[in-house]
């Protein structure tokens, strides 16, 4: 996801898209693990998405 569709989220959404994505993530590295991964760029974006979301969350709690 970029950022400035994150933005527009409050701090609710924001948490349930990053269980989903921390969710996602963990799928992933199983399915590497198991060598059933096909794209394994799809790590690394997961992994910016989480660290975006987190970074907004961060923003959000020092802006309050």
């Amino acid at each position: 996801m970029k950022i400035s569709e994150l933005r527009g989220k409050d701090a609710e959404e924001l948490k349930e898209i990053l269980l989903n994505t921390k969710k996602e993530a963990f799928n992933l590295r199983f399915q590497k693990s198991t060598g059933e991964l096909e794209k394994t760029s799809r790590i690394k974006e997961v992994r910016k998405t989480i660290a975006r979301i987190e970074t907004l969350l961060t923003e959000a709690k020092k802006a309050a």
